[in-house]
């Protein structure tokens, strides 16, 4: 005989529940850190006992509970938040479920006090396992405390799954940290085994957002605010320098929430693509807002998921948002150094016509420790128009193929960020002055990025430069090259001629190379068509140019770069900086290393022990 369909009990109901909202403490502290922000609260404080396994207790400052509603506030599906279908469809509130408190009422012994302003008194309820008791007088100010005490006591076997109590309280802590940084504006105690663990008081987003991550993230990070559209995203995002090899600083929240949303984290993955290094994760706490009727938070019963309407156009804007951010070419750039040794800010614009022009001409004025140390532009002007000079031709060719290429003006009194050259050390460093002090530049990791963005500018404009070689290089080819470009010549306008070359079948086994990339004319033809012809060999011609373009196009840049121990003339290098202060990412190379490094002369000076 079958079984037959039944109700299950009510307390059943609700311990269900309980495992999809309260999979361990820290995830009963979330829903009641949450509530209590929905009562426009000032100050919360939070004391846990053994990781939050015998004991969470959170106390607010907030409008309170009615004594008549206590009840309901233990009651499932019972809440303040929404009323219909069009309310769930806009809501704004963390909360709005009603079901968080029975859930974890359901699985350990809770006790609610709560006293609203014109109450005279507070009132509490207490639960044992969802059993509740009468309605008591208390004595509180106004505001809200849940205990919640011995959690999963009635259910053993959901007990066992618990970590150890630093485990679980790591957990909480996490919380915890989420929560402060969502609202910088509460003052906010943590408390552990009767030990204040954390107090931030009410500030603003940038000071709680150092005082969450640590100072060395806030000194090696840049703010953002960017909107369009209804949709804004603001907030702190690391340099890339900072990168992380774990996920453990990224904070992305949806208007005010915490969450881990796939096509956010994506988007800002993709923004950092270029300038990040090998597997390293970049480090950020980002606010995103938009209209709460474009996004459905009631994904899941622990509300960290959530779910667009329009998830491309979140996507575009979140990524280009932050990928404007991280391009700023180095003059626009006023937070400093993109490496972890600047710790000066860049000079102001009247102050341009203080930089050196040269490496030889130093202003009479007498150094003193502390002090910044002034230039004479004017008096080596013929320094600047001589290397502009030198680099005209390959500039005006480029420029005229690419209108849009942002062109450095040498001739200016403009400031000049990265200073001028001094001399060159053991073929692979720049040694420069600017205002701050030493400038020290890897020479090959930084022409590397700027030959790659300009061969990206170029692709996108669909016409790279070319450079017909003099001599045509032949080289012995396997199989796989002849097929390669065999295939590819078959094409009107090929693959290989987007990317700016012309490579040509001079026998059965034999290719030669006719004409490369304008900017590539001084890298290897032979190594730089191989590689080239493996990437469209492997990928295929139509994904190099879309999903493999960047890493395809690195390669390109990495051959053309200058090698180390080839020696620059003063010239040359003040050229490179020129160039780099005028590029986007130009302070990591192509693979997310710092191309420069600042030390001020403060730095120096405590070096020296001057002044001291």
């Amino acid at each position: 005989m079958g079984q037959h369909i039944h109700l299950l009990p009510d307390q059943l109901i609700s311990q269900i529940a309980a495992g999809e909202v309260v999979e361990r403490p820290a995830s009963a502290l979330k829903e009641i850190l949450e509530n209590s922000l929905d009562a426009n609260i000032r100050s919360i404080q939070v004391q846990l006992l053994q990781g939050g396994i015998k004991q969470i207790r959170v106390s607010d400052d907030g409008r309170g509970i009615a004594e008549q509603d206590l009840v309901l506030a233990l009651t499932r599906h019972a809440t303040s938040k929404i009323a219909n279908l069009e309310d769930l469809e806009a809501v704004a509130s963390l909360g709005f479920r009603g079901e968080a408190l029975a859930s974890i009422a359901s699985v350990s012994r809770m006790q609610l006090l709560s006293r609203q302003a014109e109450q005279s008194h507070a009132w509490k309820i207490a639960a044992d396992g969802a059993m509740l008791t009468e309605i008591q007088p208390a004595a509180l100010d106004v505001g809200t405390i849940v205990e919640v005490n011995d959690l999963y006591f009635n259910t053993p076997a959901r007990r066992k799954f618990l970590k150890s109590e630093a485990t679980e309280f790591a957990h909480c802590e996490e919380v915890f940290r989420r929560i402060a940084l969502s609202r910088p504006d509460l003052t906010m105690t943590l408390q552990h085994n009767g030990k204040v663990i954390a107090r931030y008081a009410a500030g603003s987003a940038e000071k709680r957002i150092a005082e969450v991550l640590g100072g060395e993230f806030a000194q090696h990070a840049f703010s953002l605010d960017e909107q369009a559209a209804g949709l804004r995203l603001w907030g702190m995002s690391a340099k890339p320098t900072f990168s992380r090899s774990a996920r453990d600083s990224q904070y992305v929240f949806v208007n005010g929430r915490f969450v881990r949303d796939k096509v956010l984290n994506h988007a800002i993955r993709q923004a950092y693509q270029d300038v990040l290094h090998h597997e390293r994760h970049p480090a950020y706490v980002l606010f995103f807002e938009l209209n709460p009727s474009l996004v459905d938070v009631n994904v899941h019963p622990a509300k960290t998921e959530v779910r667009f309407r329009e998830s491309q156009a979140v996507h575009q804007f979140i990524f280009h948002a932050l990928h404007r951010s991280l391009a700023a070419p180095l003059q626009a750039q006023n937070t400093g150094s993109p490496t972890d040794a600047m710790t000066t800010q860049w000079p102001s614009s009247s102050s341009a016509a203080n930089y050196a022009a040269g490496a030889n001409t130093h202003s009479s004025q007498p150094y003193m420790p502390g002090q910044q140390q002034r230039f004479d532009l004017s008096a080596n002007q013929q320094a600047l128009s001589d290397y502009a000079q030198m680099f005209a031709p390959m500039r005006q060719e480029f420029a005229q193929a690419i209108p849009s290429t942002s062109q450095a003006n040498f001739d200016s009194g403009e400031e000049h960020p990265l200073g001028f050259a001094l001399a060159q050390l053991h073929g692979v460093y720049i040694l420069a002055q600017n205002q701050q002090g030493l400038l020290i530049v890897d020479m090959h990791a930084a022409h590397e990025r700027i030959m790659y963005e300009q061969l990206k500018l170029a692709l996108e404009h669909q016409q790279i430069p070319t450079q017909q070689l003099l001599v045509p290089v032949s080289f012995q080819a396997d199989k796989l090259e002849m097929a390669t470009v065999q295939e590819a010549l078959k094409s009107t306008h090929s693959h290989l001629q987007q990317l700016g070359f012309d490579i040509a079948v001079l026998s059965p086994t034999t290719l030669a190379v006719r004409a490369v990339p304008i900017l590539l004319k001084d890298a290897d033809a032979v190594a730089l068509a191989r590689d080239v012809i493996r990437d469209v060999r492997e990928y295929g011609g139509s994904q190099v140019l879309t999903e493999r373009r960047n890493e395809m196009l690195a390669t390109m840049a990495c051959h053309a770069a200058v090698r180390a121990n080839r020696q620059l003339t003063i010239p040359e290098m003040n050229a490179l900086l020129r160039d780099m202060e005028q590029t986007e990412r130009s302070g990591q190379c192509n693979h997310g290393r710092p191309t420069w490094f600042q030390l001020s002369m403060r730095d120096l000076d405590q070096m020296f022990m001057r002044g001291q």
